[in-house]
């Protein structure tokens, strides 16, 4: 008498899954490709550029007091600013702040404070008599100080790197009267008056370039 022998049931599904990971294995291979990189050999330097400005005194300059101005009295100093970095600059500005005796510093009506004047030379000033040793330009027309709380456009153009601009600084305090009476003076007095002055310059980068090469 035959006995009829049933296959296992696992043996369909496991030659599934083994046909199935040959499919794979070969699948692999099919999609293999070759690559290639190519690079530059010296690699490229880039550097970022600097921008700097250097105030120096020419003569006496800002370093030292100015003292026993009367009304019409214009004292001149004179001051170097070099853009010692390597970039182009533009836009050369002035700030004033000045603390002290308001009556020199607030116009009012009577043009009673004191009042800045910027010229510029092409060449070097003689701080000992003013003589500008090459064309001379007005940068900044008389102003009161308190005009010069906020910045002043001295340069809108360009400032090429490494360049100098020659500064006189003209500090006058204007014509007025006032009469002082057996020792004592006047409201709001000129005379014996006091203040302090910082100048900020300030300068911004040329404008942005593309360049090609």
């Amino acid at each position: 008498m035959q006995h009829n022998r049933r296959r296992p049931a696992w043996r369909p599904v496991a030659l599934a899954a083994v046909g199935g990971s040959v499919l794979v294995a070969m699948g692999v291979g099919v999609w293999a490709t070759l690559t290639a990189t190519a690079a530059n050999v010296t690699p490229e330097q880039i550097s970022s550029g600097t921008l700097k400005l250097a105030l120096g005194n020419n003569g006496a300059g800002f370093s030292q007091s100015i003292t026993n101005l009367a009304p019409g009295d214009t004292a001149n100093r004179y001051v170097t600013l070099t853009n010692g970095g390597s970039l182009d600059a533009q836009a050369l500005t002035m700030q004033v702040a000045a603390t002290g005796s308001t009556t020199l510093v607030t116009d009012g009506a009577t043009t009673r404070a004191l009042r800045v004047t910027v010229s510029q030379c092409s060449g070097a000033w003689t701080p000992a008599t003013g003589a500008c040793n090459g064309d001379k330009a007005v940068l900044l027309n008389a102003t009161p100080l308190s005009g010069l709380a906020s910045a002043a456009s001295l340069l809108p153009g360009a400032i090429t790197a490494s360049g100098v601009e020659n500064l006189q600084i003209s500090v006058q305090l204007p014509d007025q009267n006032e009469t002082t009476v057996n020792g004592a003076l006047p409201a709001n007095t000129v005379q014996g008056q006091s203040v302090n002055l910082t100048y900020t310059f300030s300068e911004t980068q040329r404008s942005a370039v593309t360049t090609n090469s």
